[in-house]
């Protein structure tokens, strides 16, 4: 790839060269046929008492490989989306991959519900066989779902409608949310920006200009908030119908089980991120005296603490991650280097482009892409880092098959928010006093968002979904209720959400496609704290062990992966020890800025 300073757009012609590419209809025709032949060689053979373990591991590898290549097209046609939703073509070509996805899984339907249907006598004499080891994990999370299936006609109908409900809808909010002009009048010129253009300028140094970018955000959701509000209550009401045909008790259990955690754990973390929320009043207090505001606002939580125009241009931000990798581990950086080499990145910001960042795994015959927006600030240097974990967690996960190679979502941020402490603390060790306490409160920040913002998001969640269950269709102001006083709890008095900010819940896109997502952030970011200390206390040795952990890529739980780096998920002590580190953080921006004060 020729460098330049421009943030690179990725190539994805490793999948298909276009909308237009005939490889496309070809591979989806492929896929519908072997599903169909899947279907007749295998339907009646796996629902009799007498399957052999030979049998069902032949098919699961059938299935395996038909999972994987019938899932390309679909990748595509989601990259090919997301990086400019304004384009018909672009739109049009994903829908047309989620109805062909749904023609090739209506004839695999059937097996999946075998195996949940299976006596469970049965099922687990197949599991403990030695020819299914490889797969054991896949039955055993499989028949977690056991008793919230349906028969499998209603579960093609359910399949077949998605494509024109839950999945139509989340579409159009990204349609919605991608292409809406936000106008900004600042010094005598009106500017036109995108979602990610205009988040971007609150973490500016001017406070006038944060607080015209925040009124103008808020204009842009205001004038969308009809059509948002009506999708939100229709996908939320969509997924409680969902949970009373498949019999689950809360509206969070499906994604407990997704995510191989039992409801006590999970609310262990959200409890004990509840009980630490004065780390965020503490850090708070202290950043409105620095700044030297009588009241810190919505606008304000990501000033930058100094008045900087400090821009990174893409090179350096290259080079400052892949350095950080190096010093952990060569072979971190050798992963990484391969997503600038390769041309796998795309971190071009440009209208109709999606907000946000993410990393596509694809599959394990082929190679992950990242998606990010670069906007040349200090900020994005630590996005690039969280997304090149991500793309060095499913690299090296790339030795598993289809079927054990993507991790829950728990674990999923653990290499992400990993990396970006690796970059943090090299970025701070070299780094001038005032440039030091700068590093530190960004870091505190991210890690707040990460860790207690998510975990305050997971409580609205919780609320939003039983509110519109007991209460029927709810109106703006009343998810803006239960949002602000969710967000306002983690600031406590230190922050003062304005009334503009009630309505922000309504462009954040986890609500929309992931339920319950949300609490994986907090996971991943606690389990980082604890792993880097174990990192700081046992040196040489661990790199490599890291390394082995993220290779497992989904092939065990997450109760199994982390047991193997002597971790228990259950003991809030490991928790609290946790949010130790986090104390220290800003015991130590405590510290820095007392060094700070002491020398100007």
């Amino acid at each position: 790839m020729t460098e330049t300073t421009s943030p690179p757009h990725w190539d994805l012609t490793d999948l298909f060269s276009g909308v237009d590419d005939p490889r496309i209809d070809a591979a989806l025709r492929q896929s519908l046929e072997r599903a169909q032949q899947f279907e007749a060689q295998y339907r009646e053979k796996i629902t009799t008492p007498d399957l052999t373990p030979e049998t069902l591991l032949q098919a699961i590898r059938e299935y395996e490989a038909l999972q994987q290549e019938s899932y390309k097209p679909m990748a595509y046609a989601g990259l090919l989306y997301s990086a400019d939703t304004s384009d018909p073509q672009r739109g049009a070509l994903l829908q047309r991959m989620q109805e062909a996805g749904t023609q090739i899984s209506l004839h695999l339907l059937f097996f999946e519900l075998a195996l949940l249907k299976m006596p469970e006598e049965q099922a687990q004499r197949l599991i403990d066989s030695p020819a299914l080891d490889p797969y054991r994990h896949f039955l055993q999370t499989t028949r977690a779902f056991a008793g919230h299936d349906l028969s499998e006609p209603e579960e093609r109908i359910l399949e077949e409608k998605a494509n024109t409900s839950s999945r139509a809808f989340a579409r159009l909010f990204q349609e919605v949310t991608s292409n809406h002009v936000y106008t900004l009048e600042w010094e005598g010129e009106t500017q036109k920006l995108n979602q990610a253009e205009i988040l971007a300028l609150l973490r500016r140094p001017e406070r006038e200009l944060r607080r015209r970018a925040a009124e103008s955000f808020t204009a842009g959701l205001r004038e969308q908030n009809r059509v948002l509000t009506y999708i939100f209550n229709t996908l939320v009401q969509d997924k409680a119908l969902e949970d009373r045909l498949r019999r689950y008790e809360s509206p969070e259990e499906s994604r407990h089980l997704s995510n191989e955690l039992d409801e006590e754990t999970v609310e262990t973390v959200m409890k004990i991120c509840r009980e630490h929320y004065s780390l965020v009043e503490r850090f708070y207090r202290l950043k409105r005296e620095i700044l030297g505001y009588d009241t810190l606002t919505h606008y304000d939580r990501y000033a930058p603490l100094f008045d900087t125009q400090e821009k990174v241009e893409f090179p350096e931000a290259r080079k400052m991650v892949l350095e950080s990798f190096e010093e952990f581990a060569p072979a971190m950086r050798r992963t990484a280097e391969e997503f600038f080499e390769g041309c796998w990145i795309d971190a071009v910001p440009r209208q109709g482009k999606q907000g946000g960042a993410y990393c596509s795994y694809i599959t394990p015959d082929l190679h992950p892409y990242i998606f990010m927006n670069y906007l040349n600030r200090l900020d994005d240097v630590m996005t690039l880092a969280h997304e090149l974990g991500h793309g060095i967690h499913a690299s090296l996960s790339r030795g598993q098959t289809q079927l054990n190679f993507h991790g829950t979502l728990p674990l999923a941020e653990l290499a992400s928010t990993f990396a970006e402490m690796l970059v943090f603390e090299k970025l701070q060790s070299g780094a001038a006093l005032k440039d030091r306490l700068a590093l530190y409160a960004e870091k505190i920040e991210g890690a707040f968002a990460t860790i207690f913002r998510q975990a305050a998001m997971f409580r609205f969640e919780q609320k939003l979904h039983r509110a519109r269950r007991e209460q029927g269709e709810l109106p703006s102001d009343a998810i803006g209720e239960l949002w602000q006083d969710e967000m306002q709890s983690m600031f406590g008095d230190a922050v003062e959400l304005g009334e503009d900010h009630r309505i922000w819940w309504s462009y954040i896109p986890h609500f929309i496609g992931s339920p319950f997502y949300v609490y994986a952030y907090s996971f991943g970011e606690l389990l980082v704290f604890a792993l880097y200390r174990m990192y700081q206390e046992q040196g040489e040795g661990f790199p490599d062990r890291y390394l082995d952990l993220l290779r497992e890529g989904g092939s065990k739980s997450p109760h199994e992966l982390m047991g193997q780096m002597g971790i228990d998920l259950r003991s809030p002590e490991f928790w609290r020890g946790g949010m130790e580190v986090l104390d220290d953080l800003v015991g130590r921006f405590e510290a820095l800025y007392r060094e700070y004060q002491a020398e100007i």
